[in-house]
């Protein structure tokens, strides 16, 4: 092929990529506008939001949870110590740190860690969150290394953790697991791995990103759940509905390290009173509502599944059957694209969105999406859910 042709060639394939980031662009926009038009939702988060609601409502809720005539904070004292005691109290742990990211927290928490037990090896799953979606930042970073107990979509068992056949200094265990649909063990299987890796002389990290609602699917409180490790992260806004943000918990003398660290990875930040404001408005506004948001995911799942079953669908799925938290999975056998765009005309058309996140594939001809119950969901009744299915379907092609 000549320079000229190769150029040409080169250029047609830039611009071919170019156009599908474009239409890519086009179809979320258009899905995310289909969703704030829907008088009708599952899920409202704040993070879909303008910019003038979230100030609102932040404004609105701001003097029930702490006394705006104090000083406003600076480089983590004041309202952000105030979060940090909070959290504390409700994990049972000795002292907590607030960290802009989870990334963040859960890097320096396993870092100290390593330095402690002398092994920069974690074990962890491998849809766990710092392996899916970290760019790698535990070994680019913080020099850590990753093993395995199993690669099957569960928290590994005790005997996999006895099992493995390289030392570790850590076991990480996100709960819910969420790309393997938000799935929680029993407490009798989560007691029985942290004491498997405690027989292994490691330390066990909760990755809790969502541990706010998995105490309902335990029939434990928090405090006890978080007294199984040895440290603790959790969002304030996964759940919570915060602006960002991120807690520590756990041994102070590891919490005093993890601030420095955190200095250290550019996370002393000047002034945090909006995002800590909206935590604190999340603990005591919508973590107490979390045991009814779960409740009524299993509504909302049963009619869901019974709405596909009634329906021309080949076959449906929904992971699992009975969800764990207030969070998880439907599985079709169409292509990902089809799927997103029938809920996207659905909510356009309907002002109905039954289901507003987009469709992932799974496979060839199969997709998935997430499904999520909040305060907005508690209103639909499960014969609302079915008639929502019924026209969702009566709009797919075929």
């Amino acid at each position: 092929m000549s320079d000229t042709a190769e150029r040409t060639a080169d250029g047609s394939a830039e611009e071919t990529e170019e156009a599908a980031g474009q239409a890519a662009d086009q179809r979320r926009e258009r899905r995310q506008a289909a969703w704030r038009g829907a008088r009708r939702v599952l899920w409202r988060p704040g993070m879909r939001a303008t910019v003038g609601e979230r100030l609102a409502r932040l404004t609105a809720a701001a003097p029930d949870v702490y006394d705006l005539d104090q000083p406003v904070d600076m480089y983590g004292d004041r309202i952000v110590e105030t979060l940090e005691e909070r959290v504390a109290g409700l994990l049972g742990k000795e002292a907590a740190a607030f960290f802009p990211t989870g990334t963040m927290a859960q890097q320096v928490a396993l870092r100290c860690w390593a330095g402690r037990t002398g092994s920069a090896t974690v074990a962890m799953h491998p849809l766990s969150h710092p392996v899916v979606h970290e760019r790698d930042a535990f070994s680019a970073v913080s020099g850590l290394r990753t093993v395995h107990p199993t690669r099957e979509p569960r928290m590994p068992s005790a005997e996999e953790v006895r099992d493995l056949d390289e030392p570790f200094g850590a076991l990480l265990i996100e709960l819910p697991l969420r790309e393997a649909g938000f799935v929680l063990p029993s407490w009798e299987e989560l007691v029985a791995v942290t004491d498997a890796a405690r027989e292994r002389d490691a330390v066990v990290h909760l990755d809790g990103a969502r541990l706010w609602e998995c105490a309902t699917h335990f029939g434990h409180p928090l405090d006890e759940i978080a007294d199984l490790a040895d440290s603790v992260y959790v969002s304030f806004y996964k759940s919570l509905d915060g602006l960002g943000g991120a807690a520590l918990a756990g041994p102070r003398t590891l919490v005093d390290e993890a601030k420095a660290w955190r200095h250290r990875y550019g996370g002393q930040i000047l002034q945090q009173f909006p995002t800590a404001l909206s935590a604190l408005i999340g603990l005591e506004k919508e973590l107490p509502r979390l045991p009814e948001y779960v409740t009524h995911a299993r509504v909302v799942a049963a009619a869901l599944h019974e709405g596909f079953a009634e329906s021309r669908v080949p076959w449906a799925r929904i992971h699992p059957e009975e969800p764990h938290t207030h969070q998880f999975q439907v599985w079709l056998p169409y292509e990902g694209d089809v799927l997103t765009d029938t809920g996207v005309l659905q909510a356009e058309e309907t002002k109905t969105s039954l289901f507003a996140q987009a469709w992932r594939p799974g496979g060839p001809g199969l997709a998935f999406t997430e499904v999520t119950v909040g305060a907005p969901g508690l209103e639909w009744t499960a014969q609302d859910v079915r008639s929502a299915v019924a026209d969702f379907v009566e709009r797919l092609p075929g």
